[in-house]
């Protein structure tokens, strides 16, 4: 599927959206974080960099945070900040079921001893999108947990919204992408995800098991990294154990191993506390005799499988 030349983000603008209004009026989205310093000159171009100089003085101003809390946030107001470039758009919910659209229109500037001081200039369209009318995926991930979630594989659903607009042509839809071989389960694959956090209560995995939360709030559920989105990041009832898990639509191949340990070595390296250890899951619904001789080497990776049970009951 081609690319857009844009990106699309789902950026909350406050707890609950507090700041919404204000955000709405005066042009602007925004983070805090409690990092009350300007930080131009201080965005380097990729995030790593910045959560490296920055989660130290995160934690030392929030002694009662842990490094995966320090690393969403930090992760976060770079985003904001710097990984959002001039021309993309943001979808920011009101707190009524309601979206508005903006694009964004400049670099980063900094609004010290106001709302959401870590701010970038938006010129917001005259459009709201309501929540009800998304589709089920896009509900999904405009839901999902944290300041800014990336929503660009919703982009052509996006687009027709925007077509609303005055002197705006609908865009074409791509019907058919190479890489989903059956679309039927690519759908799935995104349920699954979903799925699986809602029950987790459920599986064998929640014996030992509880996906991350921070103050109450599920945050490891697509935890973002610089290696690429965790579908879930899981910590041991102890403490002591970190998990990730990778979930596949359908047979998952051994080419699933080197991703979950590419997320594995960055969990290590840049959350993990000395005394945890990191473990992998793959979910799928077959493996195959390639994935099982790469697993025999890899003794800290498990695989699951998954049942989808379908049944018809007459009323």
């Amino acid at each position: 599927m081609t690319q857009p030349a844009k990106s699309y983000y789902r950026v909350m603008l406050g707890r609950q959206s507090v700041h919404a209004a204000e955000c709405f009026a005066s042009g602007f989205i925004g983070a805090d974080y409690k990092i009350n310093q300007d930080l131009t000159g201080q965005l380097p171009d990729e995030w790593r960099q910045f959560n490296a100089s920055f989660i130290p003085a995160f934690l030392a101003g929030h002694p009662d945070k842990s490094k995966i809390a320090a690393g969403l946030a930090c992760g976060a107001l770079w985003t904001v900040a710097k990984g959002i470039r001039t021309g993309d758009l943001v979808l920011c919910p009101d707190g009524t079921g309601q979206y508005h659209v903006g694009e964004v229109q400049g670099a980063y500037y900094y609004a010290p001893s106001q709302v959401l001081p870590h701010r970038r200039p938006v010129k917001w369209l005259p459009l709201t999108i309501a929540r009800a009318a998304m589709s089920e995926a896009l509900r999904n991930s405009t839901g999902s947990i944290g300041t800014v979630s990336t929503i660009t594989e919703h982009h052509q659903e996006i687009e027709h919204f925007l077509a609303a607009l005055p002197g705006q042509a609908a865009p074409n839809i791509v019907a058919t992408d190479p890489v989903v071989e059956d679309p039927v389960a690519f759908a799935m694959e995104k349920h699954l995800e979903d799925f699986l956090v809602k029950n987790w209560a459920q599986t064998e995995l929640a014996q030992s098991f509880k996906i991350y939360e921070e103050d109450g709030e599920l945050v490891g559920q697509q935890y973002g990294t610089d290696a690429g989105p965790i579908d879930i990041l899981a910590i041991s009832k102890d403490g002591q154990r970190l998990l990730v898990a990778e979930l596949k639509r359908g047979r998952a191949s051994d080419v699933v191993v080197g991703q979950i340990l590419r997320y594995m070595g960055y969990v290590k390296e840049q959350i993990a506390e000395p005394h945890q250890t990191v473990e992998g899951a793959i979910i799928a619904l077959d493996d195959d005799q390639k994935l099982r001789w790469a697993l025999q080497m890899v003794p800290s990776i498990s695989f699951y499988r998954y049942q989808v049970n379908f049944k018809l009951i007459k009323n």
